[in-house]
């Protein structure tokens, strides 16, 4: 996917998946938190999930996304690859225009505020991110830009 808008590339049958994936989180979020991205061609096994609620930085509205995440003892990361497409993912512009955020964790709710990682900190995370998700390093060899790795630093912890 190299387009803009990765997602309007993505065959009809997997944007379904996609948006029955984030219908559940909305309904039932503990089923939500685990999902299995071989659909949209991701191998590797179900990834933890979490429903980010952002701000839009041109409508103002109240928006979400799931994303994968990964975790380190209470940190939370997010990456915003955007499948290696040339721009960085629309959640991502609203993070940096308003970092004050809300993240499920299937039924855990907290708020948090959203950082992008410096190079040190970032350098530190991607190998890790890279071993839990290979896709990431196809990713990035698509992308001229750096993809960001965005810290959630959150209210409250997940047990």
């Amino acid at each position: 996917m190299t387009t803009k808008d990765a997602e309007a590339d993505l065959p009809e049958a997997v944007r379904q998946t996609i948006a029955e994936h984030h219908a559940q989180y909305l309904s039932d979020p503990d089923a939500a938190h685990l999902w299995d991205p071989i659909v949209i061609g991701v191998p590797g096994g179900p990834v933890p999930c979490l429903l980010l609620w952002h701000t839009g930085r041109r409508s103002g509205r109240r928006l979400n996304s799931v994303l994968q995440y990964y975790r380190r003892g209470d940190e939370i990361a997010i990456v915003a690859s955007k499948g290696g497409t040339a721009h960085h993912p629309a959640w991502y512009h609203n993070l940096v225009a308003e970092p004050h955020c809300e993240v499920w964790i299937g039924s855990f709710k907290t708020t948090a505020v959203a950082r992008t990682m410096d190079a040190a900190e970032r350098a530190r995370w991607w190998p890790e991110i890279t071993a839990e998700q290979p896709q990431q390093l196809e990713y990035e060899q698509r992308t001229s830009r750096e993809i960001p790795v965005v810290m959630l630093e959150l209210e409250r912890t997940p047990a």
